[in-house]
C-alpha cells in the first residue's frame, strides 16, 4: 500500500498536544480529519514527534498508508482546505513502504523562543516566553556548551516519562538573539519528555544569575529531576525539524514569519 509522508506547520496555542484526547481539542484528530477526507476513508497517522499542550511546529513530520492516489498538490490543498486556520501542510511526498516518520529520524531539532524584555507582547504571548528580567546570554550559551554530547539527561526528564533509558546525544545546543528575541537551538538523536522545557528553564535561571555556569555538570550528573530547577513554559516551544537520510527527498520546514 502507498505510504505518504507530510510536513506540517502548526500553532499549538489551542490544543492540548498532537495526541488525540477524548475530552479534548488535539492537533492529530483535526490532520488525521482532514486527511481521511481528502482520501475518502479513515487514515492512521504516525508522527516524528509528539508535541504537548501549547508547543507549536514548523516543521512536524507525518506518514499515513492510503490505496488513494492522489497528487502532491491535491494531497496539501485538500488537508489545507479542511484545516483549521492554525493547522497547515506545507508539503506531500509519496514515500517507501520502509519510510517511518518516527524511526526512520536521525535526528530532531527543537527552537525554544524567550522574548527579554521588561514589558510583555500582544503580538508574542503565546509564541514566546516572556522573560522580564534581563538574561546575561555569555552564562547561558557557556551553560548550553557543557550539555552537548552523550548524557544522561535524567534530571532533565518529566518525571511522568516513559523511555527506557534517559541517555540522548545532544549534537547542537546554542543561544541566538536577533533584538529582544532568545532562541535556543537544540538539536539531539532523540529527546525525554519535557527535556527542552527544563534545559529552558536552566538556562534561563543561569542568565538570570541564579544559578552557575559551573553547576551544569554536577546536576547533570546528579540524575536528579528536584536539582535542575523550573520547567519553562510551554509557550516558547517549537518542534522545528527532523532529519532524515537525503534518500527519502523530503524537504525542511518552511520558515515561519518572526
Amino acid at each position: 500500500m502507498p505510504r505518504v509522508a507530510v510536513g506540517l506547520e502548526y500553532d499549538g496555542s489551542a490544543y492540548r498536544g498532537w495526541q488525540v484526547q477524548s475530552a479534548a481539542p488535539s492537533v492529530a484528530a483535526v490532520v488525521s480529519h482532514a486527511f481521511a477526507r481528502v482520501a475518502d476513508h479513515p487514515l492512521d497517522l504516525i508522527c516524528a514527534g509528539r508535541t504537548d499542550a501549547g508547543v507549536h511546529a514548523l516543521g512536524q513530520v507525518v506518514h499515513f498508508d492510503t490505496p488513494a492516489r492522489r497528487t502532491q498538490r491535491a494531497w496539501v490543498l485538500g488537508a489545507n482546505s479542511e484545516l483549521p486556520a492554525d493547522v497547515r501542510v506545507q508539503w506531500a511526498r509519496e514515500v517507501p513502504e520502509h519510510f517511518h516518520a518516527r524511526f526512520s529520524a536521525l535526528w530532531r531539532e527543537y527552537h525554544y523562543r524567550i522574548l527579554n524584555r521588561p514589558i510583555a507582547s500582544a503580538l508574542q504571548r503565546d509564541r514566546a516566553a516572556w522573560i522580564r528580567e534581563p538574561l546575561a546570554l555569555a552564562p547561558m550559551a557557556a551553560a548550553a556548551r557543557l550539555c552537548i554530547g552523550e548524557h544522561d539527561f535524567a534530571s532533565f526528564r518529566a518525571a511522568e516519562c516513559q523511555s527506557r533509558t534517559s541517555v540522548r546525544n545532544l549534537q547542537i545546543f546554542e543561544v541566538q538573539q536577533a533584538g529582544a528575541i532568545l532562541t535556543l537551538r537544540v538539536r539531539a538523536n532523540a529527546f525525554l519528555h519535557h527535556m527542552v522545557r527544563n534545559l529552558a528553564g536552566w538556562l534561563i535561571a543561569v542568565g538570570k544569575g541564579e544559578r552557575q555556569v559551573s553547576e551544569t555538570l554536577t546536576v547533570l550528573q546528579a540524575r536528579d529531576r528536584r536539582l535542575a530547577g523550573t520547567t519553562a513554559a510551554a509557550t516558547g516551544l517549537y518542534f522545528y525539524q527532523v532529519g532524515y537520510s537525503e534518500a527519502f527527498g523530503l524537504p525542511g520546514p518552511v520558515e515561519a514569519p518572526p
